[in-house]
């Protein structure tokens, strides 16, 4: 009753949050079953129907990684000293969550089902026809165990993925590095900071050396930036190949279309590893030529947030860029797979950003510590709002480029 409670007392932009995972679930399963109805009424060609079922991987995968951030800044399941002595440890709460996730994407695909149904004509409803005909499959009776399959793997994939991420960690475990909490622990308790020889610091900055101790950089930077760098060659490389084919064909062949989702997404994965080193670089590069508090404030919260900010970054970058890239490539609206690809664009799109914004949410939770220390020591809060515009520009000159050219890779050889 207690963990209920917690649910439902939750923030209105907790709950606002929660419904972006319902409506995304939403339309991800309007998209499964709309892959269903096309095999049912393509039965002729299996082999198309299946690669549209595969390339409802995409949006699949984007709303259980948006399931996973908004979980993860919910404040209602974080484990807090006064809840485990009423039974609510850190694997219940754990649980609550998981649970919370399931009941979102169940209500998600519950709407979508009721919907597809509605557009069949089984309900209430009169089946539409033209291109939309085609993924109803009106005239045929709707196998009611594939489809609940199809809509169990969204609430199944999702609960999960956060309950391994949100799984109690051994408490003698190390705390992981860059993250402030950490970092201000260690200050209070008078640890020995790491060395800040990154960068030199002019009299400005020293006039300030109490208040940037509060945010020391972390050592080592994220892990992964090779592989990423190999994954994304490896999927531009492939790209190029599959692009050979004509473009208004590359959906409707297995071969081709295969080719061209797996590309795509080793390319998507190659972004998202790199992206943190290319955060992590960019507050390396604000620390450069002598800085002051302000550059230099900004670049250590950038190399502390490096893996939470930078893998949703290169989510961003690399449906962006793929977004650019089918514009350049398909001049024809028959190149997607009909009504379902404004679908497709709206859940993927929205789920992306939805991720983004919740995790520089997540960031700022983290920081919230860090940021009261530093107005008590005095620091302006000017500093800190010309840090945050300090970051977000040093990232925008970075990953904007960058997009244009995975996008213009990724169309290459011209098309006919």
């Amino acid at each position: 009753m207690l963990a209920l409670r917690l649910t439902r007392a939750a923030r209105p932009a907790v709950q606002l949050r929660r419904l972006l995972v319902a409506a995304a679930s939403a339309g991800t399963g309007f998209l499964l079953l709309g892959s269903l109805g096309y095999a049912l009424d393509h039965p002729q060609t299996p082999g198309a129907a299946a690669l549209r079922l595969a390339w409802c991987v995409v949006p699949l995968a984007a709303t259980v990684y948006l399931a996973l951030a908004v979980a993860r800044t919910d404040p209602g399941t974080r484990p807090r000293p006064g809840l485990s002595a009423v039974g609510l440890g850190p694997g219940r709460l754990m649980a609550v969550s998981a649970l919370t996730t399931l009941l979102a994407c169940v209500l998600g695909s519950l709407v979508a089902l009721l919907f597809f149904l509605h557009l069949r004509g089984d309900l209430s409803g009169l089946p539409i026809d033209g291109k939309g005909a085609q993924f109803l499959a009106a005239d045929r009776s709707l196998p009611v165990p594939a489809a609940l399959t199809l809509l169990a793997l969204l609430p199944l994939a999702a609960s999960g993925a956060v309950a391994l991420s949100l799984r109690p960690r051994d408490p003698r475990r190390p705390a992981a590095k860059g993250t402030f909490s950490a970092r201000w622990h260690a200050v209070t308790h008078k640890a020995e900071a790491p060395a800040s020889a990154e960068a030199p610091v002019d009299a400005e900055a020293e006039g300030w050396s109490d208040v940037l101790t509060v945010a020391p950089p972390p050592r080592e930077a994220p892990a992964g930036f090779p592989w990423g760098v190999a994954a994304l060659a490896a999927g531009l490389a492939v790209q190029a190949y599959a692009n050979r084919a004509a473009p208004e064909s590359v959906l409707a062949l297995p071969v081709e279309g295969s080719a061209v989702l797996g590309g795509w997404l080793l390319t998507a994965l190659g972004l998202v590893l790199a992206a943190p080193g290319l955060t992590y670089l960019c507050g390396k590069v604000l620390q450069s030529a002598q800085p002051g508090a302000l550059r230099l404030l900004a670049g250590r919260v950038l190399m502390s947030e490096a893996t939470r900010i930078g893998r949703p970054l290169g989510v961003v970058c690399a449906v962006t860029s793929a977004a650019l890239a089918t514009t350049a490539m398909y001049d024809q609206p028959a190149a997607a797979f009909g009504p379902l690809s404004t679908v497709a664009t709206l859940v993927v799109g929205g789920c992306t950003l939805a991720t983004l914004l919740t995790a520089a949410v997540e960031a700022r939770q983290s920081r919230a510590d860090t940021t009261s220390a530093l107005l008590r020591l005095g620091a302006p809060a000017t500093m800190l709002r010309g840090s945050a515009a300090l970051r977000a520009g040093a990232l925008i000159a970075l990953f904007v480029p960058l997009t244009l050219l995975i996008a213009y890779l990724s169309a290459l050889p011209p098309t006919k």
